[in-house]
């Protein structure tokens, strides 16, 4: 074996199991845990002690060109989607590829030591010279033996409504992008926004390509291009490869409408993507109170059987100023934004930046899980359950790449001197920690 994980905890599983790895940097076995089974003498040995392994996180919506550029040329000063458009459409005249393949580059470096190992990037498509798009298909050949790197060619100020978008668009597809983006709010009128849904299924399509939509990414709840996204995929067979991005309109809908799309989008197969940190602090913007809390109605649609998943799209940019690309942090935000805090939903949370994710991007049992043949791609996480390391806020113990170790974080325990009381290490994982 090139390496043996012994003695971790599985989520679908009681008791505790040791993982083989095989020299091709696949999974070879799942067993039992025994404790009275002697190591082998050879390879890589990681001590699980009871530790979760888990197949790595998964990123479905982040903005890598976009990242580490807060407050460059301005910060945006209203804190709104349309300033960070904006200040971004001014920075972006001065995009080099240089530029680019550093920023991007250095945030996925904070993803893969977080055990983010299978990532979507949004790309501008709206600069005529492409040079974003350019960079990040290098940066995606440069990461390709540790980590997935898809990138949607997204149209950011539109497809119909700026001068060649269309042409911009078909460029991007043609030079390398893994899926059609489209943006129908922000086109100028709604029978450009449905024109500009229409071309990008049309491209999908013709391609064989996914579809991932800024879609509704505002608080009008006259904005609803959600269903004919939803009423395009099911008729063209896309289904469950397209999907829309923020649709935080929905969080505006009536009931008797939510109710109506809730059974669309469930028969189409869509995927619905939330963006938790982004739109809580993008939306609500033009509120006095009370203000809305500008999220997707995540409840609903995963009772109704949908697909949803959490990204953390923007990292120190026009849109957010902070971001760490944390996906556990993703996940507790989304949680509380979403209130996921019944006994069954904290666990789904936790799905949300894993499996369900994963269903996003398209990735197959082949391609994803703690299972035999399957990439040996996955992260221990010194916590019992997923409730209790989206709790802690647990760094990952070791991330693992195809059967090697690409980062590990020592133990950093707390020494605290309390009155009356020796020193000592504080264990947070205890209930009273």
């Amino acid at each position: 074996m090139r390496m043996i994980v012994r003695g971790a905890r599985l989520r679908e599983d009681h008791g505790l199991f040791d993982v083989e790895v095989a020299e091709d940097g696949r999974i070879a076995r799942v067993v039992p845990y025994d404790d009275q089974k002697e190591p082998p003498a050879t390879g890589t040995l990681i001590e699980a002690h009871g530790s979760l392994l888990c197949a790595p996180f998964v990123e479905p919506h982040i903005h890598l060109d976009t990242a580490l550029t807060a407050g460059e040329p301005r910060p945006n000063a209203s804190g709104t989607l349309w300033e960070g458009i904006a200040c971004w459409s001014e920075r972006k005249r001065t995009l080099t590829r240089e530029d680019v393949v550093a920023r991007a580059t250095e945030v996925l470096r904070w993803q893969a030591a977080q055990g983010v190992l299978h990532v979507r990037t949004h790309c501008d498509v709206t600069d005529p010279s492409l040079t974003a798009l350019d960079a990040l298909l290098e940066v995606r050949d440069r990461v390709r033996d540790i980590m997935t790197l898809q990138i949607v060619a997204f149209p950011q100020e539109g497809i119909v409504s700026f001068p060649d978008g269309e042409a911009l668009l078909r460029e991007a597809v043609a030079r390398g992008a893994d899926v059609v983006g489209a943006i129908p709010h922000f086109e100028d009128t709604r029978e450009d926004g449905v024109a500009s849904l229409r071309t990008a299924f049309a491209l999908a399509e013709e391609h064989g390509l996914r579809v991932d939509a800024h879609c509704d990414e505002i608080d009008d709840e006259q904005s609803r291009f959600v269903e004919v996204l939803a009423t395009l995929a099911l008729r063209s067979g896309l289904r469950e490869r397209a999907t829309a991005s923020h649709t935080t309109a929905m969080g505006s809908y009536n009931g008797a409408y939510s109710f109506k799309l809730q059974r669309l989008l469930a028969r189409s197969g869509i995927n619905l993507v939330s963006n938790p940190f982004a739109n809580l602090n993008l939306q609500g913007r033009f509120d006095a109170y009370p203000k809305r809390r500008g999220l997707t109605q995540v409840k609903e649609m995963l009772a109704a059987g949908v697909n949803v998943a959490f990204g953390h799209d923007d990292v120190m940019d026009p849109w957010n100023a902070l971001g760490t690309a944390n996906p556990l942090q993703t996940a507790l935000v989304g949680l509380y934004a979403a209130q996921l805090t019944g006994v069954e939903e904290i666990p789904l949370a936790f799905s949300m930046v894993t499996d369900r994710a994963a269903r996003v991007l398209g990735l197959s049992e082949a391609e994803y899980g703690i299972t035999a043949g399957a990439p040996a791609s996955f992260v221990l996480l010194p916590a019992p359950t997923p409730q209790e390391a989206l709790r802690r806020q647990v760094r990952p113990r070791y991330v693992v790449a195809r059967g090697s170790v690409l980062a590990q974080t020592p133990p950093a325990p707390t020494v605290l001197s309390w009155p009356g009381e020796a020193r000592s290490e504080i264990d947070f994982g205890h209930p009273l920690g």
